[in-house]
Order: C-alpha cells, then structure tokens, then sequence
C-alpha cells in the first residue's frame, strides 16, 4: 500500500518537472541555465519521498591574466629586496648594485608634489599667506601631538609692523581650521584690582581646555596685542603689579600647560595642553624670558609682494578690479600697510555719500539713518578705475605726511604757541587758499584795498597794500 501511493505521487510530480525544464526558469533565482534531474524514489524505513536535484551549469569563466597591472600599487624593486636571504640569489640577481639592493627608497616613489605641503590658502574668497597659515598649523598640531623626548614651545608670537593683518590672517587661518578660539585683548591685561588680570588667563585657558576635553575639538587661546597690555613702551609707560602677574602667569602656563590652577582652587587633576597664540607689534617690550626659546615661538610677520598683491585681490574682489591695476596700484605704494588698501576702498564711497547727502538735506538725515522704515540706505557699486584709486590713495599719503610733519604736541609742550596755531598751512600756502591743510593748491590770496568806503574794495584781500581809490564829489 505504501508502494502504490508512492508511485503515484512520483507520477504527480512528475508533470510540473517536466514543465520547468521544457519553458526554462520562470525566476532568475534558478540562474541563466538549469538543468533538471530525474527524480529519484527514495525509500527510508516504509516512508518514501521523492528527490528532485537542480543542477546549473556554469559557463567557463574568462580569464585576463594581466588584469591586475592595472591595479597593482607594489614596487618591484622592493618587493626583491625583501625577499633577500628568502629566495636563491640566482633569482635576485647581482649582489652589490643588483636587484637585492634597493637603489631607490620607497619615498623617492611619491611624486615631488605630494611630497609639498599644498593646501589651500583662501578662506571665503580672502587670501591666506602660504607662510603665515603654515607656521600656525605646525604650532597647533605639535602642541596637540605627543612627540617623544621633544619640548614644544606652548606661545607663539606672531609679531610686526602695524596694519599688516595679523590678527585678521589669524582669524582666516582659525576658520579654516573650524577652532573657535577663546580670545583675549590688550585692554583686558589690566584692571582696577591687582591680579584680576592673571586669573582672567586662567580661566579662559581652562575654558580653552574644557572644549578639547568634553567637545573634543580643537581650541587655542587667542591674545590680541599682548605687548600694548603687558609691554613697556618707555619711561613713560608705568610698570604695575598686574604687568607683572600677567608675565608671570603666562610663564607658569608655559612651563606646566597641563596643571593649570585658579587662585584659592587647587586640584591635581591634568587638563589637556592648549596652543597659545599672541599677536604684537614689538616684543622686546615684553619681559624678556617669557619670550625665550623654550617657551615663546616666535614668527617676524612682514608680507611680501606677492602677498600685498593676494591680500588686495581678497579687498576688490567685488570690484572686479583687473589683475594688473591691483599689480600697479601695490608697486605705487610700496611702503603702506595691508590696512591703507581697505582704507582706500572706503575712500572711494565719499563721493556717493557726499552725493546722497546732497539729494538728501542735512536736515533729513537722522530720520534716514536711524530708526528709518525704509531701512539703511544703499548705494550704487562705484567704479573702481585705477586713476581713481591713485587719487584716493595719494590723498591719504599726504594726510600720514601732515601728522609726521605737524606735530604739535611737541610744539605745545615746549614753547607757549598761541599765535602760530596756522603757522604750517601757512608755510604750505593751503590758509589763504581756503582749502583743507591736506589739499594743498593755489597761492595766498594777494594782497589789495581792504578799506569798505574805497571804490575798489577788495573784501577777501588779504592785507592792504595801499592801492585804495577814493571818489570825492565836489562841495
């Protein structure tokens, strides 16, 4: 009995079988060509079942035996001499200048271009000086490396002339970065009450510190003219206790970055080390061993041309100023700061505002410019010609030229001067002329007939010279 159920089960199976294999797969999960087994009868202790076997043929798989050239990254050359004193000399050729001395080393593989510190050096569109930004990122990430047997200075002095973009390269070079750092400035180096200025640094390096530790980012401290806060600049200047605390706190933080303790709080528990970055414009001011070597980096900021020339290209991008105007206008002044070009530009709009104004009323401006529904008002991008900007940019040399040249502190403080208050405008001969002491232009005002009864008065003679005609009528 179980036989015969057996047999007939065989012969319904047998049917959809035979369809598969004649209309082929209906689903690729049988694969592109199947070929069908018979089924078989298998009987097990009185129980049968029936076993149907799918086998896929597979075609023969094509074989590139030089497809991995295009991919293989090794070195022939070393993959030899590794294998000195594995393999017989005969097939490693010559011993002295054969195969199993490598001639060239792995790093004389990489091309000289990647071997070049290339980053790029614009952040936003403003230009970053290659030397600049390279000596801030090799002082932050020695100080947040752990280098063996190598003390690393903590402070880096970034230091020079005035206007040169110190603090605004080191703020393009932060963003870069993605560091918010924690900043400080000169004014906040002193205070009404002794040593109120030192704790201030310590609690902002710790909250320097508390960013890498709990935010795990990278921070610094940032310290805006540090010799304006903490430098002598001569006898005049006075020497106070917290100059001194100041020096002396930034020296402990230098020599333990990593102990650093509020007054009154005293906890063994290490903070992470924090770069130091301090701007200034002459650092023999300050005292001289915290500027020493081991504890104080110190960089000369003096921008070359080509960086003059970035740095101009970052100002008049709106402008659209050609390249070879920006060339010229930098080889013209040769001898100003970065600074004087920003200021150039924002001299260009006074005549736009003067014409604003003009159209305006003077007696209508404070309802424009303040509280105004209509919102501030906007102006017209004026052209930035080349002519135009040297004529700005002569205007403002001569101004530097009067406040070298007048100096009337000097004047006041020797002599009792009351009445030369003009004497310069009138040595420049710009008094009589009616214009400012900056533009220079025409000659004095001559001299005529100052008497109002004359027939020829002159009202803006400037002395009498006795040339008065008087008409008498007949009595």
């Amino acid at each position: 009995m179980a036989s015969l159920s057996t047999m007939q089960a065989a012969a319904a199976a047998k049917a959809p079988v035979a369809a598969i294999s004649k209309n082929g797969p209906s689903s690729s999960f049988l694969g592109s060509s199947v070929k069908m087994a018979p089924p078989s009868l298998v009987q097990v202790k009185g129980k049968a079942r029936i076993v149907c076997e799918a086998e896929e043929v597979k075609k023969p798989k094509k074989v590139d035996r030089w497809a991995g050239l295009g991919n293989d990254i090794s070195d022939d050359q070393q993959d030899i001499q590794r294998g000195k004193g594995l393999v017989d000399s005969i097939f490693q050729g010559a011993v002295g200048m054969g195969t199993q001395e490598a001639i060239m080393s792995s790093w004389d593989y990489v091309s000289q271009g990647q071997r070049t510190f290339i980053f790029d050096n614009t952040m936003s569109g403003y230009y970053i000086a290659p030397a600049f930004m390279d000596k801030i990122l090799v002082h932050i990430c020695k100080n947040f490396m752990d280098l063996p047997n190598i003390k690393v200075p903590l402070i880096l002095g970034i230091w020079g002339g005035k206007g040169q973009g110190k603090s605004f390269q080191a703020e393009l070079v932060f963003a870069k970065l993605g560091i918010q750092p924690i900043m400080m400035s000169a004014g906040e180096l002193e205070s009404g009450n002794a040593g109120e200025p030192a704790k201030l640094i310590r609690q902002r390096y710790r909250e320097a510190a508390d960013v890498i530790r709990k935010k795990g980012k990278m921070c610094c401290l940032f310290i805006n003219d540090l010799d304006a806060g903490a430098g002598r600049m001569g006898g005049t200047t006075q020497y106070t206790v917290n100059n001194q605390m100041v020096n002396a706190t930034l020296m402990n933080i230098a020599d333990n970055p990593t102990n650093v303790q509020l007054p009154g709080v005293y906890n063994k528990e290490e903070i992470p080390r924090v770069p130091i970055i301090v701007t200034g414009n002459d650092f023999s001011t300050l005292y001289a061993p915290l500027i020493r070597d081991g504890r104080m980096e110190k960089f000369y900021w003096a921008p070359t041309r080509d960086d003059r020339i970035g740095v101009c290209r970052g100002i008049f991008k709106a402008d659209k100023v050609p390249e070879a105007d920006l060339i010229k206008l930098v080889d013209t002044f040769p001898g100003q700061s970065i600074d004087f070009f920003g200021a150039l530009r924002a001299r260009v709009y006074d005549d736009e505002v003067r014409k604003w104004i003009g159209d305006t009323g003077v007696e209508n401006l404070g309802k424009f410019l303040v509280n105004s529904k209509e919102g501030p008002p906007t102006f017209d991008q004026p052209a930035m010609t080349l002519e135009k900007l040297l004529f700005y940019g002569n205007k403002l040399v001569e101004e530097q030229d009067n406040v070298k040249r007048v100096q009337l502190a000097d004047k006041y403080l020797n002599e009792a001067a009351l009445g030369d208050a003009n004497a310069d405008a009138i040595s420049q001969g710009s008094f009589f002329a009616g214009q400012a002491a900056q533009q220079t232009g025409s000659s004095p005002v001559p001299e005529g007939c100052t008497d109002a009864g004359a027939k020829n008065f002159d009202p803006t003679a400037r002395s009498d010279d006795g040339s008065c005609v008087y008409e008498f009528k007949n009595l």
